[in-house]
């Protein structure tokens, strides 16, 4: 969108639409623009507002964050200001995908999931669907069927049911990082070569431990280490040695890389002298008591994991018990991108304690400031070429394709290739663990990142968003790939006309837009229109348009109409796929020299012409 400016042209514009809506309807909330945009007129402030008046659109960064220590407990989503039907249809729409879906066609989108969802807290969902184990086998290409067990050998899945996490793993080797960074034993600017000599190998020598942790090295996605070398040692060498991507440089591009972290990994050990799996549990899992969670489970606990893929290429068999990913199979089963498993209920305790800002029951295991850290968003200057690059130190940020509505700019998370996520909004000390078994039997059935999806949805809808004055609010219907408007036709057409009304909005940047519009001939032809806005403590222009984070809060818009206006719209269009939290309208008053030309509140309700917009409540 074009940039937002301010003026004192718009702010005089705004002013005198205040004082003219006030003097042609006294009494009117709209005329009040001091309450709608007064400190907690909305359903959520910023956290952390600052106090000197601000311009430009709404930002948030990990200084907004505002840490709360909790333990985790059991409870109701009236307990947390959520809605209980949004709530409960986490498990309804979880079981859904256990079939072929409208966005998931071919196959069932897993063979069974569990989900966790919290707030503040507490517990508000923690459900079992489907199977964790089903199949033996896959049939031929190209139908690729699933062979299934008898139903006497199939096992159900369960809460603590065990996961393959997959690149959650990764997180893991990042907090074990960060914890080296805090003791003042790794720099995450100084070179990799300063704690791994050989990685110079390809000219490495300027990648820096940062650059691994936000996938910015420059090093290539893959390597088949598993059936390249023949030995673990072997493999591990080849991974540092791995030469940077065609026409790739230290830090100027994004490529998701588990070699990255393979090496991190591999330094982490080098660094202190123990494994992987060692470190991560007497810094991580051991403190928290993740009890369920480690490298390599136990034969005995192979009733409770779930199975993944069928890989007779790797002479694996259907894998169950072991680790999915072929090249942590062929490191022994630990590595710094993949090999760890656990439970929902494990990780929980892993979200709380990033949500209480490094700390849980006691044990410390990252300093706020830490936390904050990670949360950076290092990768800002690549998003013009790489829209997808937003990273913290291990974290993803602001990701729609599986945070969809939770994501904000310090919304953070992960995802595994077997089916696994975890989303963490920490504005709403809120959050999402879905664990799937997707690729069984087979990864070519699909990814689940729209059943991921699907289940951010109804969490962040189980927030209310209530119009400050009570009463209903027009809300953009939610559509993947499409086009609505919501119009008010104005009595006569306006002499000096300006327009007031709330506004609510929260969309997928770039891709999800709103529009604010205007037409002289009768809605023939429409052109942009200038807003205003104002909110606690910020006001902004925006030239026509609004996409991306509103502050998730209400703002009192004025806009000054065009000669001879005889209507007003505001058009909302999205891609085909991720969305927001969407868009919501109310107290829409438009008046003019000449007295009120529409009264959205009055006499004029009846008469929006909306075309995929509805009244809605929260």
């Amino acid at each position: 969108m074009p940039g937002p400016r301010i003026s004192r042209s718009a702010v005089g514009g705004a002013v005198s639409a205040v004082l003219l809506v006030a003097a042609l309807a006294p009494g009117h909330p709209a005329a009040a623009a001091p309450d709608a945009a007064r400190p907690g007129a909305g359903d959520e402030r910023p956290v952390g507002a600052r106090a000197a008046w601000l311009t430009g659109p709404p930002t948030v960064d990990p200084g907004d964050i505002r840490f709360e220590r909790r333990i985790l407990r059991a409870g109701t989503a009236r307990e947390v200001g959520l809605l209980p039907e949004y709530v409960d249809r986490l498990r309804a729409d979880a079981e859904a995908y256990l079939a072929p879906t409208p966005d998931h066609p071919n196959y069932p989108t897993y063979a069974g999931a569990v989900l966790l969802a919290a707030k503040d807290g507490v517990v508000v969902r923690h459900d079992a669907v489907g199977t964790a184990v089903k199949y033996g086998a896959v049939g031929p290409a190209p139908e690729r069927v699933g062979v299934e067990l008898p139903a006497e050998q199939q096992i159900p899945m369960r809460p603590d049911t065990i996961f393959d996490l997959a690149s959650i793993s990764k997180l893991f080797t990042a907090v074990v990082a960060l914890r080296q960074v805090e003791r003042g034993r790794i720099d995450l600017d100084a070179p990799v070569v300063r704690y791994l000599p050989e990685f110079a190998a390809g000219g490495k020598e300027a990648v820096t431990v940062r650059m691994l942790l936000t996938h910015t090295a420059g090093l290539p996605a893959f390597a088949p280490l598993w059936s390249s070398y023949p030995t673990p040692a072997q493999r591990r060498a080849a991974a540092l040695a791995t030469p940077f991507a065609a026409g790739a440089s230290p830090g100027n591009q994004y490529v998701y890389s588990d070699l990255g972290l393979i090496a991190l990994g591999v330094l982490l050990e080098r660094l202190t002298g123990r494994p992987l799996d060692q470190l991560v549990a007497a810094e991580v899992t051991g403190p928290l008591r993740m009890a369920d969670t480690g490298y390599n489970p136990s034969a005995a606990l192979r009733p409770r994991i779930a199975a993944t893929e069928y890989q007779p290429y790797a002479g694996r068999g259907m894998v169950w018990g072991e680790v999915h990913d072929e090249n942590a199979w062929s490191l022994d089963g630990v590595a710094g991108h993949a090999g760890l498993f656990s439970t929902a209920g494990d990780l929980a305790i892993f979200c709380q304690m990033l949500l209480n800002g490094g700390e849980y029951r006691g044990a410390r295991i990252l300093r706020e400031s830490t936390v904050r850290t990670m949360l950076v968003n290092y990768n800002a200057a690549l998003e013009s070429r790489h829209p997808d690059s937003d990273r913290g130190l291990g974290f993803e940020l602001n990701k729609h394709s599986y945070m969809g509505p939770l994501a904000s700019p310090v919304t953070f998370g992960h995802t595994g290739f077997t089916g696994t996520s975890i989303v963490i909004d920490p504005l709403t000390h809120t959050f999402l663990i879905l664990l799937a078994n997707r690729v069984h039997p087979d990864r070519a059935w699909g990814t689940n990142t729209v059943a991921r999806r699907a289940l951010a949805r109804d969490l962040a809808y189980a927030t209310p968003v209530r119009p400050p004055l009570g009463g209903t609010a027009w809300r953009a219907d939610d559509r993947d790939g499409g086009s609505v408007t919501l119009t008010a036709p104005l009595r006569r057409p306006a002499d000096r006309g300006f327009a007031s009304f709330h506004l609510w909005y929260d969309t997928e940047p770039r891709y999800d837009v709103l529009r604010f519009e205007a037409s002289v001939d009768g809605g023939a032809n429409w052109a942009p229109v200038e807003v205003t806005l104002f909110g606690p403590g910020r006001s902004w222009t925006a030239d026509g348009e609004v996409t991306g984070y509103g502050g998730r809060r209400w703002w009192q818009a004025y806009a000054q109409l065009p000669a001879g206006a005889t209507a007003l719209r505001w058009s909302y269009t999205t891609d085909a796929s991720a969305r927001g939290r969407g868009v919501y309208v109310d107290r829409v008053l438009v008046a003019g020299a000449s007295g009120l030309l529409f009264h959205g509140e009055g006499p004029d309700a009846g008469r929006f012409a909306a075309a995929g917009w509805s009244p809605a409540r929260d």
